[in-house]
């Protein structure tokens, strides 16, 4: 018995019609977040509840080897040549890069992500984490050279960047009302886990 062609190729539609359907309903879900920046609302054991600052409440699950580091305010003269800093940037004028935020890293986390790379803390925004080859003090701040790997970026600091460095801390750091950074991985199950989370000390919300 001879097979029309519209008999095989009717299943093949509708396979490719699932298949695109399948493909626009991953690409309408949200991002999978890699970190959760808010208040501590409280902790019950291993479980870190956040009020993000868009406003969801997360739970995170701690991790046993979570690293927990602190972030204090420092002043812009602290950043020297030989510093190596991260600093998230948005595009300035004349193709330059204006600074929202500086972290020098304390020596034992030099080299720490070095490179230039799309951020997510504001749109355009960008992470750089580099060595510091110069620094010039202008009526405006501090225009920095800064050399990673891959090339070098020019960045403008002003005077009213937020500029912090990292400290040590440890669990009992986090309590309820501390602002926080958490590196979140979502789970299979469709939880969250945290391996590392950053908190301001002294009531500082961490900027970067």
């Amino acid at each position: 018995m001879p097979v029309h062609r519209s008999t095989l190729i009717r299943p093949l539609v509708g396979v490719a019609v699932f298949a695109a359907s399948c493909l626009y309903a991953i690409a309408q879900q949200p991002p999978t977040p890699s970190r959760v920046r808010g208040t501590i609302e409280a902790v019950d054991g291993d479980v870190l509840s956040v009020k993000s600052r868009s406003g969801e409440d997360v739970k995170l699950r701690m991790t046993a080897d979570m690293r927990v580091v602190g972030i204090v305010k420092i002043s812009l003269s602290d950043i020297k040549v030989g510093s190596f800093i991260g600093t998230t940037t948005v595009p300035g004028s004349e193709g330059g890069a204006n600074a929202v935020e500086v972290h020098v890293f304390p020596e034992d986390m030099r080299g720490t992500g070095e490179g230039s790379r799309p951020y997510d803390l504001r749109p355009n925004s960008t992470m750089t984490n580099a060595t510091v080859a110069e620094t010039v003090a202008g009526n405006d701040g501090h225009t920095l050279t800064v050399k990673y790997k891959d090339g070098e970026k020019k960045v403008v600091v002003s005077p009213d960047t937020p500029v912090v460095t990292y400290v040590p801390a440890d669990k009992s750091d986090l309590k309820a009302g501390a602002k926080v950074i958490a590196f979140v991985k979502k789970l299979p199950d469709g939880s969250f886990e945290t391996n590392r989370v950053s908190v301001g000390r002294d009531g500082l919300t961490p900027p970067m």
